[in-house]
């Protein structure tokens, strides 16, 4: 077996894409007391602590950053830590991996943590009818043995480098064996923080646990308070009169505002962020490649980057492996606006025009109407007719997202390859919302399977700058941008010199992370 550093584990390029806060105290100054309240979007009255159902900032925030824990953690830097592992080993292959677990460690109904709640954890993603999106990450695990009280075997279909990453999937939380239902129910996790209320969609309130395992590491608000503000100007509202002492996803036309207010400062973090527009590849007309290809060179990607998100990002080509990521193929030909292209591959379909929907609303991501529009327009140039139904934002997860044939969607972006590939690009995974599959390319997804179990660094850049390839021109989705998070915080509230790019908000762990300075 190989012994693998908690810290040194395929230490990705993610941590060149974190920008540091200048003029922020360090973590060395942090000190214990006061009660952080945040006002976030990404809250649903469906919201629970069931985590196989978790999709955006708010219940990220509330649960793995805060109530519960995995077993492994991404650091601020892009490093991966152990939470409740210590170390793991991997067999020479990566198909068999040796977690030692954390003692002494107990949920917040005093039961003791070990083997057996992480396998229980982990099968309750693959029962029948379970709908989770780490259901492939843990349905390519062949055998789960407990090996003692603190020590767990996983033992994978094939050979996985980036394994121990994957199981920091904000989904995959360590419930107690025995009453996952009642931990459910009632948010029973081993995290810093205890519930006091949950309101689905509305607020969740937590208090410190005394004697964490984490003491003097991490958790040093005495108190919590998440407030769910969907709306962004209301969210912007509550933090300049000071209802909220941080905010996340802040409008970039108001920004000014913000900024001129000497009480609060911005949080600008440079990541793999995306705003996409997936189109389902099994339905007409996005089932023909060429039409595809069109609606790729009929986008103005440049003058989205520079009217939906001022400048705060930069354009996307097509891939959700972004600047950083460890294999991002940063040299690969841009695709860029060109309606004479467009119209060259409608052709090729068959088409002298286009007649599509595209479903928008700015649940999806701020500015995603406007966005809409703005593909329209250029899109109109290459006889593209994109009619903009303008969705509601309650319910646009459930209804539209992986429903509606082409529609405005965001997402965070995985610290390694392997992980938003087997996320959403893999066959058959409950979140592929392009449906992209071996019908389009089946060289994609042998190469998926063949980057994952390769070892060599050189060869799984090869393996991942192909793929990138392939879907810049013949995948189902459209790209256009990445977009930095940029957050709001009020002065009394101190971070680290480095905040976290892999979610929103120093990776959804603000509450263990911050301080009141």
């Amino acid at each position: 077996m190989t012994r693998i550093s908690r810290r040194g584990l395929l230490k990705t390029g993610a941590a060149a894409g974190v920008l540091a806060a200048s003029g922020l105290p360090v973590r060395a100054q942090a000190k214990r007391g006061g009660r952080l309240r945040a006002g976030l979007s990404g809250a649903n009255t469906s919201d629970s602590w069931d985590s196989r159902t978790h999709s955006d900032l708010f219940m990220i925030a509330s649960a793995q950053g805060a109530v519960f824990d995995s077993l492994t953690e991404v650091k601020a830097d892009g490093s991966l830590g152990g939470e409740l592992a210590t170390d793991w080993e991997a067999s020479a292959d990566a198909k068999t991996w040796t977690f030692n677990l954390r003692q002494g460690v107990t949920f917040h109904n005093g039961k003791a943590f070990g083997a057996d709640d992480v396998i229980a954890s982990l099968q309750m993603h693959v029962e029948e009818g379970a709908k989770s999106a780490a259901q492939p990450i843990v349905a390519a695990i062949t055998e789960m043995k407990k090996m003692g009280e603190h020590q767990v075997q996983l033992t994978l279909e094939a050979g996985n480098a980036d394994f121990p990453y994957l199981l920091s999937d904000y989904h995959i939380l360590m419930f107690p064996a025995g009453q996952i239902d009642e931990a459910i129910q009632n948010g029973i996790g081993t995290g810093m923080y205890k519930v006091s209320s949950f309101e689905p969609g509305v607020r969740m309130v937590a208090t410190r646990v005394d004697s964490h395992y984490k003491d003097g590491d991490a958790g040093w608000f005495d108190e919590i308070e998440y407030i769910a503000i969907n709306d962004n100007t209301a969210r912007m509202n509550a933090l300049m009169t000071g209802q909220v002492d941080a905010i996340n996803r802040i409008d970039f036309k108001t920004e000014a505002l913000l900024r001129a207010n000497p009480m609060i400062r911005i949080q600008e973090v440079t990541g793999n962020q995306q705003y996409t527009f997936p189109m389902l590849t099994n339905v007409a007309p996005f089932d023909d490649v060429n039409v595809r290809r069109a609606l790729k060179f009929a986008i103005n990607r440049q003058e989205m980057v520079d009217k939906i998100l001022l400048g705060h990002g930069r354009v996307g080509n097509d891939t959700p492996i972004g600047p950083a990521n460890q294999f991002f193929f940063e040299n690969m030909e841009q695709t860029s606006y060109d309606p004479d292209k467009a119209k060259f591959y409608l052709k090729e379909a068959g088409l002298d025009s286009l007649d599509i929907d595209l479903s928008a609303s700015n649940a999806a991501f701020e500015g995603a109407v406007d966005a809409a529009q703005l593909y329209q327009a250029s899109a109109k140039q290459a006889g593209i007719n994109i009619n903009v139904v303008q969705e509601p934002a309650d319910g646009y997860w459930s209804n539209v997202w992986l429903k509606k044939p082409f529609c405005a969607c965001y997402w965070s972006g995985r610290a390694t390859e392997d992980w938003m590939f087997a996320t959403a690009y893999e066959e058959g995974v409950p979140w592929n919302d392009t449906q992209w599959g071996r019908e389009d390319s089946e060289r994609f997804q042998d190469l998926l399977l063949e980057g994952r179990a390769e070892l060599d660094t050189d060869k799984r850049r090869e393996i991942y700058h192909e793929m990138q390839q392939i879907l810049k021109d013949d995948g189902g989705v459209v790209l256009p941008m990445f977009a930095n998070y940029v957050q709001a915080v009020a002065n009394k509230v101190a971070n680290p010199d480095v905040v976290g790019n892999l979610w929103q908000m120093d990776n959804g762990r603000m509450a263990e992370r911050w301080w009141m300075s």
